[in-house]
């Protein structure tokens, strides 16, 4: 007797040209807000596929959208609900994992999903931690 199980549909990784979408789009967003960003793109695997660094934003900047992209997709899911979830209001919060360093929550990180898949991670820092999650979605929006 054999079972029969369905094939599994491939879901198309995310691209550099994806990737240069979001940062785009991101970047465009806080431009019209008035806020000098840094965006940063992994894929799934958690290999940076774009970063992008506006010199006026904060010097640490980059490194906050890099962490804010793989918290996303680590935990496959928006850090500004892992805020919530961790201390609601609180604008960022460390919890501590196994790793040998805390995972750093600051709003403004989201997994991208393509067909239902995980396939990559946008951070965006450099604005109100409520602002970069604004940021974040408009280059999801863009994306779709």
């Amino acid at each position: 007797m054999s079972t029969a199980t369905a094939p599994r549909t491939a879901v198309a990784p995310l691209t550099t040209e994806d990737a240069e979408l979001l940062l785009g789009a991101a970047r465009a967003a806080a431009e019209a807000a008035g806020v000098a960003v840094s965006v940063t793109v992994l894929d799934a695997g958690g290999h940076l596929l774009a970063f992008r660094r506006d010199d006026r934003a904060v010097l640490i900047s980059g490194e906050t959208s890099t962490r804010k992209a793989y918290t996303a997709l680590q935990l496959d899911a928006p850090t500004a609900d892992l805020v919530g979830a961790v201390q609601p209001g609180a604008p960022f919060h460390t919890l501590p994992t196994a790793l040998d360093r805390p995972l750093l929550f600051i709003a403004g990180g989201l997994p991208v999903h393509r067909d239902g898949r995980l396939v990559g991670a946008v951070g965006v820092g450099g604005g109100a931690p409520e602002q970069d999650h604004g940021f974040a979605v408009a280059a999801l929006d863009a994306l779709v």
